[in-house]
């Protein structure tokens, strides 16, 4: 599957939307996503399908030298087919690009799949959030990645 990755912009938004609300229990609004936009920290992207359909979408905010990876999610229809390592890829570059010396993110422990993406593009846990998810009171997993 070919994946074109370009800048999140407002037009993609309601798909962006649908893809969040059937990926987590605890979806983040549209309104979200626009306020996101126009956040000079944050850096978003989405990977357009060869039907010019959002397939994904990814973002993180840069401050200093470090990266936050905030959400990530990929359509479930096509999950799967290498979007989210693309999407992740990405963002990592990004993040290097922009000297980066760390890049990190949250996962749940229960999301296996997701923690082998990870741990495949060299992210290790360095600790955890305590009942970081309002939904299930799961905790959190702390995953970085070095230079």
């Amino acid at each position: 599957m070919h994946i074109a990755v370009e800048m999140m912009k407002e037009e993609h938004l309601d798909q962006v939307a649908e893809i969040e609300r059937s990926s987590f229990p605890a979806p983040w609004s549209r309104q979200s996503f626009y306020e996101e936009l126009n956040n000079r920290l944050a850096y978003y992207i989405v990977g357009i399908a060869d039907n010019n359909q959002v397939a994904g979408f990814g973002g993180m905010w840069m401050f200093f030298y470090e990266a936050q990876i905030i959400n990530i999610a990929v359509s479930p229809a096509l999950r799967g087919n290498g979007v989210g390592k693309t999407l992740m890829l990405c963002l990592i570059g990004r993040a290097t690009l922009s000297e980066c010396q760390e890049i990190s993110l949250e996962v749940r422990p229960s999301n296996k799949i997701a923690r082998h993406l990870y741990e495949s593009l060299g992210f290790v846990e360095i600790g955890y959030r305590k009942k970081y998810y309002e939904d299930n009171g799961e905790d959190a997993l702390i995953l970085q990645r070095g230079r």
